[in-house]
């Protein structure tokens, strides 16, 4: 049966350059990067390399990356901590309503400890007005978190904005890069963020590994406590080959991300295009054109998305509804209730995400499965 990946959003594969530069790492140069000893020193050399090649990826310094096991560690990290640091000094936090539950949970958890959290709904397309954060801000703002691009729909965020009136406010800016690094430019200078967050298994890197940047000049406390690893921001022995395996995903991001990009949007609106004007049922999730360049997103009247997911599947078809972190919860997506959808529509979504490996002939099968699936889904859900 053929098979056709198309859910990168969720996780890339990883480049066999990636899989080649850690290999090494798992046996002939094991050592612990926190040793003394000679393989010791060869590990924190790695890690180093490892560091520079990304700090210099968003134009960071070195001594502002922290390494994480991903995004969601580094979010959580960002979120309690500042709320730890800066509590005598406010209790206010802006979020948008459609970020990653990896930045909505430790938010509610603050919300049970008596901080304050304002949601802000998106416009219908996707996209968080900057006017309404600037509405937002209080004298008692200490946190604002913004995706840079959204892991569903893949609305691309007026990040730069928002970060302008962080810095002029005196207010903490995090920004979630997990969809964007390795796809679009990312530079935590122009963005002006306090924080940034990133996975290496969104851009071809390994799973389990990530980053956390913390500007330099920010004082918050560590989550993980217990060793003085990454200069006592984050105890724990280092995932060294992890850590090389992102290094190098940045490497390859640096040379081929620009005809990466060029070439998904070819795909992408050749998806968007067909669906719209071929399935009458159809409408597209999230801005056209602010989008990543390899997301699509759609909603069915009268489709079970789960059914369609399935079905595809079993077409040699790999996509998803959304977020990969809420599969199997029967309840519509919260990124979808907020910019207006039914929950019947909502639940009738599909995202299709392509990579560095997809090709026109992967998906124009796609295209004629898709259009047969949703017929046949449609006649099957006739009371959904």
């Amino acid at each position: 049966m053929r098979c056709i990946y198309l859910d990168h959003a969720a996780s890339t594969p990883c480049d066999p350059h990636v899989c080649d530069a850690m290999q090494p790492f798992f046996f002939e140069q094991s050592g612990n990067a926190s040793s003394p000893h000679q393989q010791g020193r060869r590990a924190r050399k790695a890690l180093e390399e490892a560091r520079e090649l990304l700090a210099g990826f968003i134009a960071a310094d070195p001594t502002e990356i922290i390494f994480t096991s991903g995004a969601s560690e580094s979010n959580n990290h960002a979120i309690i901590s500042t709320a730890r640091a800066l509590k005598a000094q406010g209790k206010h936090i802006i979020a948008s309503a459609i970020e990653h539950h990896s930045v909505i949970e430790p938010l509610h958890q603050l919300e049970q400890d008596g901080f304050q959290v304002t949601f802000l709904n998106p416009k219908p397309d996707g996209v968080i007005a900057y006017e309404e954060v600037n509405s937002a801000v209080r004298s008692d703002t200490i946190l604002i978190c913004l995706a840079h691009a959204n892991n569903e729909i893949g609305t691309i965020q007026p990040v730069e904005q928002v970060g302008r009136l962080c810095r002029e406010r005196g207010i903490y800016f995090l920004v979630d890069a997990t969809q964007t690094i390795g796809h679009i430019p990312v530079n935590v200078k122009n963005i002006n963020c306090d924080f940034l967050s990133l996975s290496a298994h969104k851009f071809y890197g390994p799973q389990g590994v990530g980053a956390f940047y913390i500007r330099r000049g920010i004082d918050v406390p560590a989550l993980i406590l217990g060793g003085d690893q990454e200069r006592g921001r984050r105890a724990g022995t280092l995932n060294i080959a992890g850590a090389v395996g992102l290094g190098e995903a940045v490497k390859l991001s640096q040379v081929q991300m620009p005809e990466d990009a060029k070439r998904e949007v070819v795909l992408r609106d050749r998806i968007i295009d067909f669906v719209l004007k071929e399935i009458p049922s159809a409408v597209l999730n999230g801005h056209r054109e602010k989008r990543l360049p390899n997301n699509a997103h759609f909603s069915f009247s009268g489709i079970n998305g789960e059914e369609l997911v399935s079905a595809l599947d079993l077409a040699g078809i790999a996509v998803s509804m959304g977020s990969a972190c809420t599969w199997g919860k029967l309840e519509p997506s919260h990124v979808l209730k907020a910019i207006g959808l039914t929950d019947r529509m909502a639940l009738g979504s599909l995202r299709v995400s392509i990579g560095r490996w997809t090709t026109e002939e992967d998906i124009a099968y796609f295209l004629e499965q898709l259009k047969l699936k949703v017929v046949l889904c449609k006649n099957a859900s006739s009371n959904f």
